[in-house]
């Protein structure tokens, strides 16, 4: 009886000549989304499935004596077909300690992989020629990016500030290997980490952007095997302000004018992120002009940009009747001209 081929790059979403960034990013993008861990219930089942065909695709296609091994096999076979080796496969060696025709062979790969690579020397599911902690060598923590949210002024200032960040520590039950015995180490899904909370003390650099990415060396995912830490990644996302705009470098914001301010002219007073200061407004002045304070921007590595201040003519709602009887002699006057 023929068992089931497993198309691995299928299995990854790649094609067969990706790179081997594009098959590793594939897997932590599809590991991530599967991972028993974020599922509960009727799906948790499911996602334990897809995690174990997604781990036996990357153990597979991120080894270069694997790879070039299935490779060989060639590439007209269909997902799901019987596959029988034929006796002219050349120097491929077979195994024959399999169970049934799906995902249940032994360490939770599939028959298809045991026949091709075995349980391996070491008593490991995943073989002895893999490159990774599963045949006892180190490999690189994944890098983790955060969205770090930071209001105008902590920006504009930059300082200290303090985060709890969600993460993947080492499992404590399989000490990051990923495997209990001879299968996948249960609590933490054959990943090698479990959930966790880290307290960090970020530092920020005065004039960060929206968009801007603040690297924590060595606070990312956990190493394997003794592998170093990945990096953490912390975005920069700007809380709206209620007096300010952002616009690159510049700040805007309003000043409100009284109709006589805007004719005649006037000395008012306008926010800055340094405090109020005082700007003079030219008579005649219409709404929507804006007037510029050099240098009351954001930082910059060559100073600071500008802030300009977008001028608001204030109609009162309510006059009273001095103010009503100087509006129509003013009124009368015009219709005179």
């Amino acid at each position: 009886m023929g068992i089931a081929f497993q198309d691995y790059y299928k299995t990854l979403g790649v094609e067969r000549s990706a790179t081997e960034k594009e098959i590793k990013t594939a897997y932590r993008k599809l590991a991530r989304k599967w991972h028993p861990d974020l599922h509960s219930g009727d799906e948790k089942q499911k996602a334990e499935e897809q995690f174990k065909q997604i781990n036996e695709a990357y153990e597979v296609l991120s080894d270069q004596e694997k790879r070039s091994k299935y490779d060989r096999m060639g590439a007209n076979w269909r997902d799901g077909q019987d596959f029988k080796p034929p006796p002219d496969m050349g120097d491929f060696k077979f195994y024959t300690n399999m169970g049934g025709g799906g995902m249940g062979g032994a360490g939770g790969f599939s028959d298809f992989f045991e026949m091709f690579f075995g349980g391996g020397s070491s008593g490991s599911p995943f073989g002895g020629a893999s490159r990774n902690t599963r045949a006892g060598r180190s490999a690189h923590g994944q890098d983790v990016e955060a969205e770090l949210e930071l209001t105008l002024e902590e920006a504009y200032r930059g300082g200290e500030k303090h985060l709890q960040l969600s993460t993947r520590e080492a499992c404590p039950s399989c000490g990051g290997s990923g495997i209990e015995g001879d299968s996948f180490c249960n609590r933490c899904g054959g990943t090698g980490t479990s959930a966790g909370v880290r307290t960090l003390t970020v530092k920020i650099p005065a004039g960060v952007h929206e968009g801007s990415r603040i690297r924590l060396k060595g606070q990312g995912g956990e190493g394997y095997g003794g592998g170093a830490k990945g990096d953490l990644y912390l975005k920069v996302r700007l809380l709206s302000h209620p007096r300010f705009k952002v616009q690159g470098d510049d700040l805007e914001t309003e000043v409100l004018l009284r109709p006589e301010q805007a004719v005649l002219g006037d000395q008012v007073s306008v926010p800055t992120l340094d405090g109020p200061v005082k700007m003079k407004v030219p008579a005649g002045i219409k709404t929507g002009r804006r007037l510029r304070l050099r240098g009351k921007g954001m930082p910059r590595k060559d100073g600071r940009g500008d802030e300009f201040v977008r001028i608001v003519i204030d109609i009162p709602d309510t006059l009273t009747p001095e103010e009503e009887s100087l509006y129509r002699q003013l009124a009368a006057l015009k219709k005179g001209v």
